[in-house]
């Protein structure tokens, strides 16, 4: 490697450096157990709440597919805003709800506290596996995106798996090490981090390529208005329709909050006001995005083209021979997306499968101790599975992201029915689940089948909640349904 590759590469290793030793520091004093582990013995304040959620949301596709699609799409790329702004409405209400429980109940899973509510443990089983599928591809894009980013800053010396491999057992350790804490940790050093950098580049390229970002504008007005116009275009530059649009957005709001590793989050919370406050503070993150559309917008036009559209941030400060202190901060920044979401993710799926999966679902109960052994084991496990996603898949990053909401969005229904409807019951809980993410499988396989240009996930979710009012009116509740309403609505 040249020089310059070797100072990108002295940068970038710094920042894993970093991040290794705050995330394996950030355990001390954290109990051995499954609640420790797990919900970080439910000590989480504002700050770590505020970092764990919005870190963990925006990922790889922040810094590469956010901007990818800018670039090649143009307005399309605003859905994000919307359903960044208004996604986490929904946690508002249900949050402090499950955190009143799991301070009752001792929930650290989502699929727990609905198992205990229904008095289920098929639901318990059906949650995690559903959760295990739709994480493996998401953590998979975090996998390809840290990958990418190395290869593409080092000029292939670097290839995606040996950079996503190298990157991801840092995240290994201190995910290992730290559970929880660690990822908070990390995800508030990450998130700040990533805020810098992002306004620095997302007001320094579009001046260096066009004298402002006023400029900026008003050249793409001028050679490609119909990356103005909204909704923007689709992967084949066509005009993308506002029903596909609209419904994209309107999914991902619903299932933002249902996320299990940002739903799990209600259990680490101090109290129901620090969980409120977080929602409130929360739409600040949006300020994050704003630079990197600019940053996919100041490459239109460019010449060489990259090889793919999520490659423009990349290849514009490769191709700019800019310093090679900032492609390295590019390169820390990139990977700071791609790992605060990879970490929280691998723990999440390997949680979840042990408490729900195996203790909920199939009532194995394990010590404590080889609960946490096992917990660990499936974080290797989960690894080795995205890693291999990681490898094999060539697709966009953030068509492979909403393929994952689209999933994970079934779960919402039963979510909203166990904290607040007193007659809501398992069976129709389930049975509104497999409905609804049959149907929207259906559809992803299919899309020539909707009788509407919507997305998949909107027509799950929407026979999910109609089959879960229609089957909970004629199977009896379960006896406990008033009691634990009640205990989540009051402190």
């Amino acid at each position: 490697m040249s020089a310059a590759s070797w100072i990108v590469v002295g940068v970038a290793a710094a920042y894993l450096i970093a991040c290794l030793v705050l995330g394996t520091w950030s355990s001390r004093g954290q109990k051995a157990t499954t609640v420790g582990y797990v919900a970080g013995d439910r000590s989480l304040g504002l700050v770590l709440m505020y970092f764990i959620t919005g870190a963990t949301i925006f990922s790889a596709f922040a810094f590469l597919g956010l901007p990818g699609w800018a670039y090649s799409r143009g307005a399309a790329a605003f859905y994000i805003l919307g359903y960044g702004a208004l996604g986490f409405i929904p946690f508002y209400f249900l949050g402090p709800r499950a955190a009143r429980l799991g301070q009752k109940r001792g929930f650290v899973t989502q699929a727990q506290m609905l198992a205990a509510r229904f008095e289920s443990r098929p639901l318990a089983g059906v949650m995690a596996l559903v959760s295990a599928v739709a994480f493996v591809p998401y953590l998979a894009l975090q996998m390809k995106g840290a990958g990418l980013v190395l290869e593409t800053v080092t000029r292939g010396a670097v290839t995606e798996p040996v950079g996503a491999a190298i990157v991801y057992a840092v995240v290994l350790v201190y995910v290992l090490r730290s559970g929880v804490l660690g990822v908070g940790w990390t995800n508030t050093f990450q998130g700040i981090f990533m805020i810098a950098l992002a306004w620095g580049l997302g007001l320094y390229l579009p001046t260096l390529r066009h004298g402002g970002v006023g400029a900026m504008f008003a050249s793409i007005a001028e050679t490609r208005p119909e990356l103005l116009e909204a909704p923007g275009l689709t992967s084949d530059g066509s005009a993308w329709h506002w029903g596909e649009y609209s419904s994209a957005v309107l999914v991902s709001i619903i299932g933002f909050s249902a996320w299990p590793h940002l739903f799990m989050k209600a259990f680490t919370a101090k109290d129901a006001r620090t969980i409120r406050r977080t929602v409130v503070l929360y739409p600040t993150f949006q300020i994050f995005l704003l630079p990197l559309f600019l940053i996919g917008f100041a490459g239109v036009g460019f010449e060489p083209a990259p090889a793919s559209p999520d490659q423009i941030l990349p290849h514009l400060l490769m191709s700019l021979e800019l310093s090679p202190w900032l492609v390295g901060l590019f390169c820390a920044g990139a990977l700071a997306a791609s790992m605060s979401s990879g970490d929280a993710m691998v723990h999440a799926a390997a949680s979840i499968t042990v408490r729900d999966g195996w203790v909920e679902s199939l009532g194995k109960r394990l010590a404590p101790d080889r609960e946490l052994l096992a917990i660990r084991a499936l974080v290797c496990v989960y690894m080795l599975a995205a890693y291999a996603v990681a490898v094999v898949y060539r697709g966009s990053l953030v068509l492979l992201l909403l393929g994952a909401y689209g999933a994970i969005v079934q779960f919402m229904p039963g979510l909203v029915a166990a904290l607040y409807w007193r007659r809501a019951t398992g069976a129709g809980v389930l049975a509104g689940m497999v409905a609804g993410g049959a149907l929207s499988l259906a559809f992803v396989l299919a899309p020539q089948w909707r009788p509407f240009p919507l997305h998949a996930g909107l027509y799950g979710v929407a026979l999910n909640a109609l089959v879960l009012v229609a089957v909970s009116l004629v199977t009896p509740a379960a006896a406990s349904s008033d009691a634990f309403v009640r205990d989540a609505a009051t402190d």
